[in-house]
């Protein structure tokens, strides 16, 4: 079974979302560890708990693979 990326999904591993996230909307504390960006990119459970903040969508997705997790893109 593949998802809707073409990338095989597997029982075993729990499926993410990335969605970007404009670092306006953040905790001061956060923002200021945003480095002069604008937006950063949220990996988040099924369930919608914030896993974690990552500077691009690209470094999300390899994120979330490292940790055996399916990324799947949110807009």
């Amino acid at each position: 079974m593949t998802n809707q990326h073409g990338a095989a999904a597997t029982r075993d591993r729990p499926i993410v979302y990335i969605r970007p996230v404009a670092v306006a909307d953040l905790p001061e504390a956060v923002q200021e560890q945003a480095q002069g960006l604008d937006t950063i990119y949220a990996i988040g459970s099924e369930t919608g708990e914030r896993l974690a903040l990552v500077r691009d969508r690209k470094l999300a997705f390899v994120v979330a693979r490292q940790n055996d997790m399916t990324p799947v893109s949110v807009h």
